[in-house]
């Protein structure tokens, strides 16, 4: 594979949510009424605007964070650790009616997750046409996700579509989208679960991946990758000229997976970068599977994000094939 160099940082905007992770190890996930000892219990910077913005600035882009944080000690936990990614936190706000949000997360030892997320301070979130235009003129991507208010994700939407800023859109926690946005998609993101819920149809495999990306297609969205955890990608490029849209199967490296967490972050932010930068979707997605394969091998969330130095010295096989 050859290792992309960024001539230049392009500039991501990434308008989402910023948390405190609490992360209990546990043995196994507990049962319904079942007391167990815990392993550990620590803090870890997280939210998916947070993770995903971290990625980006880790792979080489300029990123601003819109978000919104409470007054306390984690908020300033959180922005003291963006910063010293070198994300612009001047447009993260600040509630003094809600405390910063909090997730609550437990990890196996089979490194599976479960996540209670307490949105706080991030459903306060308000962004307007004179404060996104500016941002949004000279970027190449605006990231979104659904850990804010959907009307802030509207208000992006729109002015990206103004402006000429292309999106990229992870619509977790999963929810319908409204028939309007589609369009305005330029890159959806999304997962075995989230592609299933959005298409109605079981998504289990690389070829039902690849039926619900071109039924997202269809719905108006241009480039769709759905993620398959340890099985790698599938990724669906804008078909031409009426033909039936390319969907390929990008398998993942085999690692011992540690945490899960910010793995679907860590994906998206290397493949908006390396969008960003000029490669197609079939390289981006090979570059992203590589970074989260890394990331799960490490606990925490922002903690575990790898550096692009780290993701280029990935040279295995990367094999692929049609779906």
């Amino acid at each position: 594979m050859n290792v992309p160099i960024l001539s230049q940082a392009p500039r991501i905007v990434v308008l989402g949510s910023l948390n405190m992770d609490l992360v209990l190890r546990v043995p196994h996930m507990p049962r319904a009424g079942e007391t167990m000892l815990g392993q550990s219990l620590s803090q870890v910077p997280g939210g998916k605007g947070g993770n995903q913005a971290v990625s980006c600035a880790r792979q080489g882009a300029a990123v601003s964070l819109l978000s919104c944080v409470g007054e306390d000690a984690y908020a300033d936990q959180l922005l003291a650790g963006l910063v010293a990614d070198h994300i612009d936190v001047q447009h993260v706000q600040r509630s003094a009616r809600d405390a910063t949000g909090v997730a609550v997360i437990s990890v196996d030892d089979s490194a599976q997750n479960q996540i209670v997320v307490v949105p706080g301070a991030n459903l306060r979130l308000q962004v307007t046409e004179p404060v996104l235009r500016p941002l949004l003129q000279d970027a190449a991507y605006v990231v979104l996700q659904f850990e804010t208010p959907l009307e802030e994700v509207d208000q992006a939407l729109r002015s990206a579509r103004v402006v000429g800023c292309k999106t990229v859109l992870n619509p977790s926690p999963v929810q319908p989208l409204p028939d309007a946005w589609w369009p305005t998609i330029d890159v959806l993101v999304v997962n075995e679960a989230e592609a299933a819920q959005l298409s109605g149809s079981p998504v289990d495999s690389p070829e039902s991946a690849a039926r619900a990306a071109r039924w997202l297609q269809a719905k108006g969205a241009g480039q769709v990758v759905v993620t398959l955890g340890s099985q790698g990608a599938v990724c669906c490029d804008q078909a031409a000229d009426g033909a039936e849209a390319p969907a390929h199967w990008h398998r993942a490296p085999q690692v011992q997976a540690v945490d899960t967490t910010a793995a679907g972050d860590t994906f998206l932010g290397a493949l908006t970068v390396q969008l960003a930068s000029g490669t197609s979707l079939d390289e981006a997605t090979q570059w992203a599977i590589r970074a989260a394969a890394i990331c799960v091998t490490r606990a925490g969330a922002q903690p575990s994000i790898p550096f692009h130095a780290e993701v280029a010295t990935r040279t295995e096989a990367s094999p692929w094939s049609p779906v």
